[in-house]
Parts: structure tokens; sequence; C-alpha cells
């Protein structure tokens, strides 16, 4: 009888515990129960385990079951929660125990730069200054400047321009270059038509990481922004590699067509005065010339040319652009006149459209203008800009001057156009006023 009490009172102890035991084993494996424990833990400063969206559902399974639903029900909602708890640990696992949040870093744009290249030899100090002044004043993007110089000048340019105010020295980098020609006799290059203007048929080749470049001649003076003239550069289709303006106009008044002794481009030729440049293509392309029908390298091709035209050109390396382009004219792109206005364009009478019905964009003072009394409507700007103090008012220090002595012009042949030279410089300048002001000025409220 004792062997049967206790083997009774140890069956009841052991049921017991297995009655414990699958009561404790359903509380922990609830689905309910997991939620609200997820729930807080939302609410604290742990991620939660589970995404929102599953937890919703759950507690709607839940609601269900509660409200009069089978136990296979049940049984089904705890498999799923069992399923979810093991899909959210594997996850938890997975990502990193660091759960600071990082700051996002956001990518800069890369800087436009704009590159124009100039060369200046003897006395072109001061003229060469006031062609970069011009191109500041009104610039939007940054632009380095690209200076080929002489060895006396390379300092004068360093100390001037480290003059000029902060907020100007802001929009440029420069560099300044010897004078140097990589093919041929350097004295000769030196001389042809102007000290150092053969330069410029060298720059594809020294300049070898700049992909694009305007190059100008120093008597240029920039009335609208260098933004304007740098855009063209995606007008070139496939094959063009160079942009400039016609050396005329008029055929019957035209230099080349009355006078020249070699091949030049198209009826009237072009002037290299503003040079726009795509230099990653010159580089790489094979140029058609009278010598080798093969073709030849821009670099290859310069010497042999001008050794085959040196008795019969007059205007130097323009001459030599002209029979290049003459060989090649699906490589140039031509620009309009009112993009290197020169006295050509009025001292015969007006012969510009373009600058007739949008002022002058770039003003080009070849002939010595600039420095004497043969054409005074090109000394007035010119005048104007270089006396102009940096960061005075446009309107006042430099438009109403220019305004002013424009009038003692009207008597000569290029002042008889006023608007060919206001129209421009003005829509300019107010185009910067509004820039800077208006734009500035927070409405009231």
């Amino acid at each position: 009888m004792r062997i049967h009490c206790k083997v009774v009172v140890i069956a009841v102890c052991f049921g017991v515990f297995l009655l414990l035991y699958f009561l404790g084993g359903n509380a922990a494996d609830d689905p309910l129960l997991k939620e609200v424990v997820e729930q807080e833990d939302s609410n604290s400063s742990r991620p939660p385990s589970v995404p929102r969206r599953d937890v919703a559902a759950k507690f709607a399974k839940k609601s269900s079951a509660g409200s009069g639903g089978r136990a296979g029900e049940t049984l089904k909602g705890r498999k799923e929660g069992k399923a979810i708890n093991r899909r959210a640990s594997v996850n938890a696992k997975s990502k990193p125990k660091n759960n600071v949040a990082r700051p996002v870093t956001r990518r800069k744009r890369t800087e436009v730069i704009m590159h124009l290249a100039v060369v200046a030899c003897g006395n072109r100090l001061d003229e060469t200054l006031t062609m970069v002044k011009s191109a500041l004043l009104f610039s939007i993007k940054r632009i380095k400047f690209h200076i080929f110089a002489e060895d006396p000048l390379a300092p004068q340019f360093e100390e001037r321009l480290s003059q000029w105010p902060r907020s100007i020295s802001a929009k440029f980098l420069y560099s300044i270059y010897p004078i140097t020609f990589s093919v041929g006799n350097a004295d000769e290059w030196k001389k042809l038509f102007k000290p150092c203007a053969a330069q410029r048929l060298f720059l594809p080749v020294i300049l070898k990481d700049v992909d694009s470049l305007l190059y100008v001649d120093t008597d240029v003076l920039f009335l609208r922004p260098m933004d304007d003239i740098w855009s063209l550069l995606k007008s070139f289709n496939s094959t063009q590699l160079a942009a400039m303006a016609p050396e005329h106009e008029v055929p019957k008044i035209g230099w080349y067509s009355r006078f020249a002794r070699h091949p030049f481009y198209g009826v009237t030729g072009v002037n290299s005065g503003v040079m726009l440049m795509n230099l990653t293509r010159i580089r790489s392309t094979m140029f058609k010339n009278s010598m080798i029908p093969s073709g030849l390298s821009w670099e290859d091709l310069l010497h042999p040319l001008y050794q085959k035209y040196k008795n019969h050109i007059t205007w130097g390396d323009q001459d030599l652009l002209n029979i290049i382009f003459h060989y090649n004219p699906e490589c140039l792109y031509i620009f309009p006149c009112q993009w290197n206005y020169r006295p050509d364009h009025c001292m015969y009478g007006s012969n510009c459209k373009g600058a007739e019905d949008e002022g002058v964009s770039i003003l080009h003072g070849n002939r010595g203008v600039y420095h004497d009394d043969k054409q005074p409507a090109f000394k007035v700007v010119y005048d104007a800009v270089h006396d102009f103090p940096f960061e005075d008012n446009m309107f006042q220090s430099l438009f109403y001057p220019i305004q002013t002595k424009f009038l003692d012009t009207v008597n000569t042949l290029c002042g008889r156009v006023p608007q060919v030279f206001l129209k421009q410089i003005e829509k300019t300048m107010r185009k910067a006023f509004e820039d800077k002001v208006v734009r500035h000025v927070k409405p009231h409220k």
C-alpha cells in the first residue's frame, strides 16, 4: 500500500510538473505578449525587431482568436509568431552593432572653370590687364587665365594682379608661362606678324591638361559675360573643334577675297583675334593638307605649313589658321560678327547686322584704335573700362561715362551707330544689377 501511495504521489508531481512546463512554454510563445514587449522596445531607444505592418497584422489575428477562434488558429498564430521572431533575430544579427546615426554627406558638384589664354609681349601689360578686368567684371563662373608673357613682363603681371581686391581675386585663377615654340626656329616664330602672336598656334601642344580654351588678343574687351561665348562649345557638332568669326561680312571689301596669295577659309576668311577651341579634339585630329595625303597632327603640321607658305602670308599665324581650315572646313564653327567686332565693321559703313540687332558682345580694337584718335568710339569704351574702380557702381562709374563721352564721337564713322556699342553693355549691367541687388531685397510682409 505504501508503495502504491508513493507511485501515486510521484505521478501527481510529474503531472503537475508537465502542466507547469506547458503553461510556461505557451506563455513565452504567446504572440500577443511578444507584441507588447516589442511595442515597448519600439518606444525605447532600441530599434524595433519587427516591422510595424507585421505587428498590426498579428494583433488582428490575435483579436480574432480571442473572440471565439479555434485552437488551430491559435496554434497557427503561435507558429507565425515564432517564424517572425526567428527572422527578426536574424536581421538583428546582420545589422551593425553601432546604431548611432551617421551624417549623410552630399557630393559637391564639380566647379566649372572657364579657361582663357592671352599672349603679351612688348608694351602690352596695361592693355592685357584691361582685357582681364573686362572679363571679370561681367562673368559668372570662375576663370583660369593662361598668360603667356615675355620674361620682363611676368613679375609685373604678378604684382598688378596681387593688388586687386579680394572680391575680384576670388573670381579667377592664373598661370604665367614663358614664350615657347615646340617646333621650328623660335626666333622666326616670335617675329611672325606681331611679337609673340604665333604663340597661339602652340596652345594645344603646351596646355595638355586643358580640354577647352578661349584665346583672345590683348586688344579685346568683353561687354557681356564670357560665359555666353563659352556656352557656344555646346553648339559644336561632332567634327567641329574651333570657332572664329569671319574676317569680313562683305566680300567686295574683304582683304582675303581681294589680296590673299594663299588658300583661306570660305569667302572672306576668318579672324583669329577671338578663337574658341576644343583642345582635346585638336590634339586627336589628323588634318588634311596639301603636302601629305594621309594627314598630319596639329603639332606636326605647323612647321611644314609655315615653310611652304612663309613667302605668301601677310597676317602671320592668322593666315596659317585660314590655310588649315581651308582644307578642313568641317572642323570650324563660325560665330557671328558681334563676338569679334572690329573697326572694319563700321569704318566703311555699318556691316555687322548682329551687332546692330543685339549690340557688341566682344570689342576687338585692332589697328591700335584704343591708343589713338582714329576711331574714338573704340577708345571711349577702352578708357572707361581701364579707369573703372573695382567695386564701384557700374552704371555711375562705367556706363554713364561711356554714354556721355560717346556724344563726342557721333560725327565719326563708327560713332554714328552708338546703339551698337551701348546696347549689349547696358543689358549686361542691368542684369548684373538685378542679380546683385534686386534679388537680395526681401519683400515686405
